[in-house]
């Protein structure tokens, strides 16, 4: 299985990558499993998640992190301050 990427976008890889115009999801402080059936790809606009994956490993997202997730993943969020993020699924 891939790994989860996370990094920072230049301005012009946000615009080029079309970011702006990707659907918002939001959510407030809270703890739940997730899966991922399609590879997802998400801008965080604001507030902070600690995201703990199946094998133990833990990553934590804030503002301004571009985030790649793998088609497969198993993992539990935990939204430390509630989140919006634009998101994309290939």
């Amino acid at each position: 299985m891939s790994k989860v990427i996370i990094k920072k976008l230049s301005k012009n890889e946000f615009k080029e990558k079309g970011i702006q115009k990707w659907q918002i999801w939001a959510c407030e402080a809270s703890t739940f499993p997730w899966e991922y059936t399609d590879k997802e790809s998400c801008y965080i606009l604001e507030g902070y998640v600690d995201i703990e994956l199946e094998n133990g490993d833990k990553l934590s997202i804030g503002p301004g992190d571009f985030v790649v997730f793998p088609k497969g993943l198993k993992c539990v969020w935990h939204v430390q301050k509630a989140i919006k993020k634009h998101f994309i699924f290939d």
